[in-house]
């Protein structure tokens, strides 16, 4: 399943391929990666083929991250709250690309409700990196990227809340695509914090990005944070043309002089991005170096940690264990939710709700929660005030590849902390964003990442084509380093 999704569908009309021998074909490397990678909570294996119409995910399979609902099909978000839930109806999202003629193939593994960003902490155990198992592929949506990396199929679903598709895109080669909030509805997603909730996609280039979410993009009565795209058609407006386009970095977060001892993955990932701005120059794209006040950047991890956990605190106030998921045992309700909780969550859902509920406290709002607010405000503003004048902010991915599992080698100060959390900014304001790779360092893969303004969708996409058409990683599939 190394094809795109158009090369799929042609080989569906030519009738050299079948729906049947794709479903197959992903269904037996589901089984066969799912033992060394841990990618998937349920490998769907009565899944049925779908007639061929002029839609060009007709007949070809995909997968699902399992924190969208899926009617009749186990949805746990990766939790132990959730383990035995089988919902009663489906996604918005999902239904379109079901009515679309798509063919789900499995439910991917994520960090548990969306909240992590190192594929480690879902209930079923920890998903590995398809390039080096020892290293982790980052998250929440760590089994999608990892099985579109692997080739099991060419598109999966994926949330993004902080960077949940694009880090995990990076780490694994591939491309992850969020589009402007409200551009897909949310309606059947598990909500993790509602003012930062992004559905997307990765895939393995931008076409095929353009093609799913033009699918499962549109306005939805039960999500009133959706807003009508009926007269965006990405795919089609793709094109390739970028001269004249500007772009922008940052200085303060691409500078080597603005780390104290560097690793030398840094280093090797910061040069390979510089590198790479010379090539898209020759594109005829202009590429200025900007500066953002150093404070604002610093403040970035803090606001996002206020903010998320203090809407996750909210938004799973209802897993009791009363209405859905295992029930708790005691003497009362508050004695079978506290034991529903106790069993249900893992230590880190379990500190982020309490970090929230101390945010939400009357006496801790002002000084914590309306202080983020203010913060995400002023970053946002200043992301704003930059797409005055430029089409793009283009920066690296994290502070190099794939983390190791075990943490041993991996040296994360408090200087790489805005490197590694900036992807943040296009939750905050609701930016459509894209990573894309563009690169290897120490033969794992490295990615970079463009964040334009809202509802300028087709203009980052195009970019982006662009710049993945003068780089070489386009459609690649993961090698694990020997």
């Amino acid at each position: 399943m190394n094809k795109s999704i158009k090369e799929l569908h042609d080989s569906l009309k030519k009738g050299e391929v079948t729906s049947e021998d794709l479903i197959k074909e992903a269904l037996e490397k589901s089984h066969d990666i799912n033992a060394k990678y841990n990618a998937f909570v349920t490998i769907i294996d009565d899944a049925k083929p779908t007639s061929l119409t002029d839609n060009l995910l007709s007949g070809i399979p995909f997968g699902i991250k399992d924190n969208y609902s899926t009617k009749d099909i186990l949805t746990t978000g990766s939790s132990n709250a959730l383990k035995d839930y089988v919902p009663f109806f489906n996604a918005t999202a999902v239904q379109k690309l079901l009515d679309a003629g798509a063919v789900p193939v499995n439910k991917t593994v994520l960090d548990e409700f969306g909240m992590g960003g190192t594929g480690t902490t879902g209930h079923t155990g920890i998903v590995k990196n398809p390039w080096d198992p020892k290293r982790m592929t980052a998250g929440s949506s760590a089994g999608s990227a990892c099985a579109v990396a692997l080739g099991v199929y060419p598109y999966a679903l994926g949330s993004d809340t902080g960077d949940s598709i694009r880090k995990p895109a990076a780490y694994c080669g591939i491309v992850g695509y969020k589009p402007t909030y409200g551009m897909i509805s949310r309606y059947g997603l598990f909500p993790f914090a509602s003012s930062l909730d992004h559905c997307g996609v990765l895939t393995r280039n931008v076409l095929d990005a353009a093609i799913v979410v033009d699918t499962m993009k549109g306005i939805d009565k039960n999500d009133m944070t959706s807003w009508d795209s009926k007269d965006i058609n990405l795919y089609k407006s793709i094109n390739g043309e970028v001269k004249g386009k500007k772009l922008c970095y940052i200085k303060e977060l691409c500078d080597l002089n603005n780390y104290e001892n560097p690793t030398e993955e840094l280093k090797s990932h910061l040069n390979n991005f510089m590198d790479k701005l010379e090539i898209f120059k020759k594109l005829g794209i202009e590429i200025d170096c900007v500066s953002i006040p150093k404070n604002l950047l610093d403040a970035l991890p803090s606001v996002y940690v206020a903010i998320s956990c203090a809407e996750a605190t909210s938004n799973l106030s209802n897993l009791t264990g009363i209405i859905f998921g295992p029930r708790g045992n005691g003497k009362n309700v508050t004695e079978m939710m506290m034991d529903h909780r106790t069993k249900g969550f893992s230590p880190l859902i379990k500190r982020r709700l309490v970090i929230g509920s101390y945010i939400l406290q009357k006496e801790q709002q002002e000084r914590y929660f309306k202080n983020a607010q203010r913060v995400r405000r002023l970053l946002v503003d200043a992301w704003k005030k930059l797409y005055e004048k430029y089409d793009a902010v283009i920066l690296p991915v994290g502070s190099g590849p794939a983390k190791h599992l075990d943490g041993s080698k991996d040296i994360l100060t408090k200087d790489t902390a805005p490197l590694e959390e900036h992807l943040q900014i296009g939750n905050f304001g609701g930016f459509p964003s894209i990573t894309i790779p563009d690169g290897f360092v120490n033969n794992l893969p490295v990615g970079l990442n463009i964040t334009g303004n809202c509802y300028d969708d087709a203009n980052i996409l195009n970019i982006a084509y662009a710049l993945e058409n003068a780089m070489e990683y386009k459609n690649q599939i993961a090698k694990e380093v020997r």
